[in-house]
C-alpha cells in the first residue's frame, strides 16, 4: 500500500477529475476532503460510502482510502501534521475537542457533516481559507488561517460528538461494527487488540466477547485480526519495498519467521513468492 508523505505542516490541495488516479493509500498527515461538485463512491478502511456535494471526510494517518467517481468531481484537500494543532495557550477545553476529533475512530460512518446548513457554513469558512492559502506571505494570513481552522474543526468535533453519542445506544449491529472500527484503527498497535484491552473499552467479559463477536461475524476476533493484518500484509509485499523485518515489526509479529509462519498458514505460499507473484502481474 502507498504511503504519501508531507513535511510541511499544512496545506491546501484542490482538483477536478473525472477518475481517480491513486492507488489505494493512507498518509502521514490528517486531511479534511471537502466535496465541492461530482458524485461516487468512497472506500475508507475497507467501507465504501456514498458521496455528493457538500460531503466532508476527516482521514487520520492510519486510515486508508480511494474514490470511484461517478461524476466529474471537484475536491478540496486540508492537509495538516497533527503538530499544527498546536495551540501556546493552556485551553483545555479546545485540546479536549481536538482529542475528540483526531482520535476518535469514526471513519466507518462516511460523510462527518449530514446537516445541509452546517455543509454550507463549512464551504463558506473554506471559500475564506483558500483566499487566505492564496496569499499565504501577507502578514496578517497565520492569524487568519489558524482562526477559519478552528472554527472548521469546532464544527466537525461537534458532528463527531453528536454521531459517539448515538453510537452509543445502537443496537448490538452496531456494537460490532464499533469492535471492528476499533481493530482497523489500531492494527499497527498489538497492546491494544489484547483481548483484556478489548473488553475493558467495550465492558464485555472475557469469557463473553469470543462468543458475541464470533456470533455476530461469523469468525473468531482472534481469526479477524490475524486476516486483517495478513491483507494489509499483502499490500505492503506489493506496494511498497520494506523487508520482511521491517514489515513484521510494524505489525506486531515476534520476528520474521513468526510473519512467514502465519502467511503461509493463510495463504499457502511464503511472503516473498507472493510478492514476486504479485509484482508480476501489476
Amino acid at each position: 500500500m502507498r504511503r504519501y508523505i508531507q513535511h510541511e505542516p499544512f496545506n491546501i490541495y484542490c482538483f477536478e477529475a473525472k477518475t481517480w488516479e491513486h492507488p489505494v493509500h493512507n498518509h502521514t498527515y490528517f486531511e479534511i476532503i471537502f466535496i465541492l461538485k461530482g458524485k461516487g463512491s468512497h472506500t475508507i478502511n475497507g467501507n465504501t460510502f456514498k458521496y455528493r456535494r457538500g460531503d466532508v471526510f476527516l482521514l487520520g494517518p492510519a486510515d486508508y482510502h480511494a474514490f470511484n467517481i461517478s461524476s466529474i468531481t471537484s475536491f478540496c484537500y486540508i492537509r495538516f501534521l497533527e503538530s499544527f494543532t498546536k495551540t501556546p495557550d493552556d485551553d483545555k477545553s479546545w485540546l479536549n475537542t481536538l482529542k475528540l476529533l483526531l482520535h476518535t475512530p469514526f471513519q466507518s460512518k462516511g460523510s462527518i457533516v449530514r446537516d445541509d446548513y452546517e455543509k454550507q457554513q463549512l464551504n463558506h469558512l473554506l471559500t475564506v481559507l483558500r483566499k487566505e492559502y492564496d496569499n499565504r506571505h501577507d502578514s496578517r494570513y497565520e492569524f487568519m488561517r489558524d482562526s477559519v481552522m478552528k472554527a472548521i474543526l469546532t464544527i466537525l468535533a461537534s458532528n463527531v460528538k453528536k454521531q459517539s453519542l448515538s453510537r452509543k445506544t445502537s443496537s448490538s449491529a452496531n456494537a460490532v461494527e464499533e469492535i471492528l472500527l476499533f481493530i482497523r484503527q489500531h492494527i499497527f498497535q498489538p497492546q491494544a487488540l489484547r483481548m483484556e484491552n478489548l473488553c475493558r473499552n467495550f465492558n464485555l467479559a472475557p469469557s463473553y466477547i469470543s462468543i458475541y463477536f464470533k456470533k455476530h461475524t461469523g469468525e473468531s476476533l482472534k481469526q479477524y485480526i490475524t486476516m486483517y493484518k495478513i491483507k494489509l500484509i499483502e499490500g505492503r509485499l506489493i506496494y511498497s519495498n520494506a523487508s520482511m523485518i521491517e514489515i513484521a515489526d510494524e505489525f506486531g509479529f515476534n520476528d520474521e519467521s513468526h510473519l512467514c509462519k502465519q502467511f503461509k498458514k493463510y495463504n499457502g505460499i511464503a511472503p516473498g513468492v507472493f510478492r514476486n507473484q504479485g509484482r508480476h502481474k501489476k
